[in-house]
């Protein structure tokens, strides 16, 4: 019995790995491009499409990936996806030209789309309630550790290897993930076998490649661009279709020869998977805002290097460890005895024998994390050009012991909505979710601060040129100051890039104290799953389910 708990959480941890290496990977990226775009030559509009065309093939794989986990294992589609993820980083380190590059970037994509998912599919079918969050902590932690990792490893190999060390580096550790997945993950699946949703699976591609697209461009091009709009109203139009046709799909469910719909729409009708779901989100769109704007702050306005901008960043994971510490101690409690019942949190037995319950419920723990994170967003929104690094390593701690409380919360009350039955597709569409409000995240944050900055930045008296070129960027408008040698330029540049991260972080507070008022309102206490079903157990079904409804919930 110890053996095989042993072997869950090792397994666990060797597809942390793999999710580690996907989060360096896109760290990374951002760091190498100039480089790259050197030695490949490549045009700006190339250099769009080498970090565009992993994005797009990412949201557009990713429900399609927990599909295929379901149906033919997801053990199996896992090793598949490591293989594809290891392959395409070694040709994107040889690439010899863009093309090639960008090719192997979207095959890189395939990989990642099935990596994540997969990665939360498995804990509901490995691991019992009262051990998952843990699980989901050690999962979201090697998500996480990724963004300040990525810098640091990325800033010494470029100083000290060719550009394609930052994708050779996924090699050793994917061939490491692959051998101990295979030696250690049990085999999962669907016990059924349904027809593959063809239509649902093109509807929801479609829609997520477009809407993800249109985003991208608008947070480049302006939310005036035409194709941007386009886009973006044509992805939202596929998607709109495709609830449909999954919801004609969910009461046909049982007729003979039907097709099993992509997703579970009467997820939905759990508050914990909803709720969980949504507030996860939010926390991808105000994290990635951050990530997206704090590097360009230590690096152009404090000077720092990549390498010194990654450990600047290190204190958010410090203190998200310890708030994911206090979440799972609080939320367990000690020595909890086996639950009585699938999707509750354990009790904890005090010392006369009595049962009590947990010191916090999950609600109470994501709120209180959501508002932490509100009121550190705020007092990082004080940020001022001669800020130093203390005040931001201090935001930058509170902020990741608010994120640490809450989002294994969040997680385990979507995850605890899905029976072990529908754990692949489930999970994608969780992802996907949250993938898409990292990227309107970075959009609409992106916009926030450039308006700001472009609206603060004195280019009186410069040339038209070199005064469009540094409204385009605080990146670009350093640069155009030390050309010109102008003091005054830089430091209107940093000045008005700090008012515009200002700006963003109070948009930023102003999503975690939404959320807050959410999860106090609309997130029960105990994560109230629908699957109900301890490992190889039936669900229990959902008040009113119809016999076919629940039979595809059995395992």
């Amino acid at each position: 019995m110890a053996d095989n708990a042993a072997r869950r959480w090792w397994a666990l941890i060797a597809i942390a790995a793999s999710v580690l290496v996907v989060g360096l990977d896109l760290t990374v990226l951002n760091l190498a491009l100039p480089t790259i775009a050197t030695g490949l030559h490549a045009s700006t509009s190339d250099q769009q499409w080498i970090l565009d065309a992993y994005s797009l093939v990412l949201a557009a794989a990713m429900l399609p990936a927990g599909l295929l986990g379901d149906r033919f294992g997801r053990k199996k589609v896992l090793l598949v996806a490591l293989v594809l993820f290891g392959i395409s980083s070694a040709v994107c380190a040889y690439a010899a030209s863009v093309g090639e590059l960008i090719a192997a970037r979207a095959v890189l994509g395939i990989g990642a789309a099935a990596i994540f998912p997969l990665s939360l599919a498995v804990i509901p079918v490995l691991f019992a309630p009262e051990e998952r969050q843990r699980a989901i902590a050690l999962m979201a932690s090697a998500t996480f550790i990724s963004f300040p990792i990525g810098p640091i490893v990325g800033g010494y190999l470029l100083d000290h290897f060719w550009w394609g060390s930052v994708f050779l580096i996924n090699v050793p550790v994917v061939v490491l993930a692959l051998v101990a997945v295979a030696v250690l993950l049990p085999e999962s699946r669907s016990e059924q076998r349904p027809r593959i949703d063809v239509l649902g699976v093109a509807l929801s591609s479609a829609g997520l490649a477009g809407l993800t697209y249109g985003f991208i461009r608008a947070g480049q091009d302006g939310w005036t661009d035409a194709l941007a709009l386009a886009t973006i109203i044509a992805g939202a139009a596929l998607l709109g279709g495709f609830v449909a046709w999954e919801r004609w799909l969910t009461r046909r469910a049982g007729v003979a020869g039907s097709v099993r719909p992509l997703i579970e729409l009467r997820l939905f009708r759990s508050a914990g998977f909803t709720w969980g779901t949504t507030l996860a989100t939010l926390v991808s769109f105000a994290m990635f805002g951050i990530f997206y704007a704090m590097p360009q702050y230590f690096q152009e306005v404090q000077g720092a290097n990549a390498m010194g901008s990654g450990l600047r960043l290190l204190p958010m994971i410090g203190g998200m460890v310890v708030g994911m510490i206090g979440s799972t101690v609080l939320s367990r409690g000690v020595n909890p005895p086996k639950p009585p019942r699938e999707g509750m949190a354990s009790p904890r037995k005090a010392a006369d024998g009595s049962v009590r319950p947990p010191l916090a419920s999950a609600k109470s723990l994501v709120t209180i994390g959501f508002a932490i994170m509100a009121v550190t967003l705020g007092a990082g929104a004080t940020t001022k050009t001669a800020s130093g690094t203390g005040f931001a390593a201090a935001w930058f701690a509170f902020f990741g012991l608010g994120l640490g409380l809450a989002m294994p919360q969040t997680m385990n009350a979507a995850l605890s909505a899905l029976s072990p039955e529908r754990s692949g597709s489930g999970s994608a569409l969780i992802s996907a979710l949250r993938q898409v409000g990292a990227t309107i995240g970075v959009a609409v944050l992106g916009t926030v601060l450039g308006s700001v900055y472009r609206a603060h930045l004195n280019a009186t008296g410069l040339p038209a040129a070199a005064a469009a070129l540094a409204k385009g960027s605080v990146v670009a408008g350093v640069q155009v100051a030390h050309e010109l040698g102008s003091a005054a330029l830089l430091v209107s540049v940093r000045t008005a890039f700090v008012q515009g991260l200002d700006a963003m972080l109070w948009v930023c507070g102003g999503i975690a104290l939404a959320g807050a008022i959410l999860a106090l309102i609309f997130l029960p206490r105990r994560p109230d799953g629908i699957s109900g079903a301890p490992r190889g157990g039936a669900a229990s079904p959902a008040a009113g389910e119809s016999d076919a409804e629940r039979a595809q919930l059995v395992v």
